[in-house]
């Protein structure tokens, strides 16, 4: 009994919480330990406590628990090899490998004390992420022999290129099931249509099946529960440590919110979170990887650290969006939701990246939180994510530039210019229209699959326009306007590169459709493009017109139409993309990330 009692603290801490030992009893034994010391309790109550600890430890997992840990779309006993024709070291070599750092000089001890804790946060989300995707990852990758093939499908978490039409790259996979592990595999469309209930369409839940065959939805905190009490663990340790009160108050109550999958107030507290050095996105935020109805939300996080000079540059645009709402070229009634003036832009040095966001192709931009009712209280709050933007534009953006626009138009693809045209991508979301004019409902709930890519295809023109209505105000001064247009239309070969699988790849083969109808480029002899700037201005109208539309009337047959006619990569696209693929330019970057990495291990 005296050893027990003799036992640092710090002991249980790792036992219980860390390692997720007994978390009915830790929580009890912390608490009393905390308190009293020890002094008053008696090996009998201690007994006691133990005892019922292991009878809690020790109870079998429900039918339903046990039906969602078998959940999987991947075989679970079979071996996964190479197609053949594939070489897995030329895959490999599609990525550029770049170290996530960041200058940590202006952080203090204690923010330093926080990181460990998100890191171990995330690396849990990077699990659950996993388990949406396909399943069984442990399982999945432990079948697979070639360490080349092994490292690939961790970028694409599963066996499917995500970057190439999510083709199968290993044997004993056939088509990847459009709504990934979210639903039974063998579902049907109308299956999911004939259930009535009412949390069917959540964000946040999981759709099965029960011991007779029939589906039910099960909420993710439940289906989860284990790796999110987890998690809410480690967010609230962080916030004990945390000195900034918004980075406190927000981390307090996104570990609530992880654990009934309620985030409204954790998303207003974020929002509220200003001034805070470090940055921490957590939770099921997009749904992308929901290609079936685009109902479910993925895992992911990221851990920032807040570049101060830059950051200082971008502020004063936040408070302009009202008034650049009002201007947007389309008609009146979808101008009505005006985006809230509270929104704020940041730029960060990204050191980590978990779940969705790293699969396949690397977000370098943030505009959150997605749900309108915060979007029109308080806007949105837009995070750059400088060092994973300039390794992007150096080594791919240039590149490409170099191999496919003119020379005589090379001198305007800069690095401003994409910083300022990924900066406004994030800052159109929280823009246009949100709810159809027409009582559909949401624009995303009437839109369905197409959503994502008519939303990410809207950010990325809205925000060129908004580019050009800021240089027309003088608040855009560096450069010029046609650095930004030249820059925009090289990256549409960048991200086309994404494949017709990624909403952002789609949304770019319909631009790049779009563009070539209204005359906005020409391609010489040479095989060089060149932006033609006079058209360039209508042809920007008029697309944001087009889409904000759409999305407003809710028109989801004829969103379904144009991905069907232009979400394709025509024949005169695939030939220059074939031209980057031989020239060896990469298509995307991963990681070489972690505390090791930034120096705090």
């Amino acid at each position: 009994m005296k050893v027990i009692l003799k036992i640092p603290l710090k002991f249980y801490e790792v036992i219980f919480f860390d390692l997720g030992v007994f978390p009915n009893f830790a929580k009890i034994f912390l608490l009393i330990k905390k308190q009293f010391k020890m002094k008053k309790i008696t090996g009998l109550i201690l007994i006691a406590m133990i005892s019922v600890a292991l009878l809690n430890s020790c109870e079998s997992p429900s039918p339903e628990s046990r039906e969602i840990q078998r959940a999987g779309i991947v075989p679970q006993d079979a071996d996964f090899e190479p197609l053949p024709g594939i070489d897995m070291k030329e895959k490999l070599n599609e990525f550029a490998t770049f170290r996530l750092t960041a200058n940590l000089d202006h952080l203090t001890a204690k923010e330093k004390d926080i990181l460990p804790y998100l890191f171990k946060a995330a690396q849990i989300i990077e699990n659950l992420y996993w388990k949406q995707a396909i399943g069984h990852r442990d399982e999945f990758l432990n079948h697979i022999q070639n360490p080349d093939a092994i490292a690939f499908a961790k970028i694409h978490y599963g066996p499917w290129d995500r970057l190439n039409g999510n083709k199968p790259f290993l044997t004993e996979v056939g088509p990847k099931p459009d709504g990934a592990n979210f639903y039974p595999k063998d579902m049907t469309k109308d299956e999911f249509e004939a259930l009535v209930d009412e949390k069917k369409t959540s964000l946040y839940t999981l759709i099965r099946r029960d011991d007779n065959g029939n589906l039910h939805s099960v909420w993710y905190h439940e289906a989860y529960k284990t790796e999110i009490e987890k998690v809410a663990a480690l967010l609230r340790k962080a916030a004990n440590l945390a000195e900034d009160a918004g980075l406190k108050k927000y981390l307090t109550l996104r570990a609530d919110a992880l654990l009934c999958d309620d985030y409204l107030a954790s998303d207003l507290a974020w929002m509220d979170m200003k001034n805070s050095n470090i940055d921490f996105v957590i939770g099921p935020i997009e749904n992308y990887e929901d290609a079936l109805f685009g109902y479910k939300a993925a895992y992911e996080s990221f851990i920032l650290i807040k570049d101060p000079q830059w950051s200082e540059r971008l502020q004063k645009f936040a408070a302009m969006l009202p008034e650049l709402q009002s201007q947007v070229p389309t008609g009146e009634a979808y101008k009505k939701d005006i985006p809230g003036s509270d929104s704020d832009l940041n730029a960060y040095d990204v050191v980590y990246y978990a779940g969705d966001c790293n699969a396949g192709s690397k977000t370098i931009a943030i505009n959150l939180p997605n749900d309108p009712k915060v979007h029109a209280e308080k806007g949105t709050r837009k995070l750059q994510l400088k060092n994973a933007m300039r390794a992007k534009f150096d080594k791919i953006l240039m590149p490409i530039s170099e191999m496919l626009i003119d020379p005589s138009q090379q001198q305007h693809v800069t690095f401003d210019a994409f910083f300022a045209n990924t900066m406004f991508h994030e800052v159109s979301h929280g823009m246009g229209v949100k709810n159809t004019i027409n009582g559909k409902g949401t624009s995303r709930e009437a839109l369905k699959e197409t959503y994502s890519s008519i939303e990410e295809g809207k950010a990325d023109i809205m925000g060129l326009w908004l580019v050009k209505a800021l240089r027309e105000k003088g608040e855009i001064t560096e450069g010029e306007l046609m650095d930004n247009y030249v820059t925009f239309f090289a990256g549409i070969f960048r991200s086309s590169r994404f494949g017709a699988a990624s909403a952002h790849g789609k949304a770019n083969m319909m631009r790049f459709a779009f563009f070539q109808e209204q005359g906005a480029f020409t391609k010489n002899a040479d095989g060089y493009y060149m932006v033609n700037a006079e058209m360039m201005e209508p042809a920007i109208n008029a697309l944001v017109d087009k889409i904000q539309t759409l999305q407003g009337d809710g028109d989801y047959e004829a969103a379904k139409a144009w991905i069907a006619k232009d979400g394709v990569v025509s024949p005169d696209l695939q030939a220059d993309l074939n031209r980057i693929n031989e020239g060896g330019i990469p298509v995307d970057i991963v990681f070489d990330q972690g505390l090791e990495v930034l120096g705090l291990k």
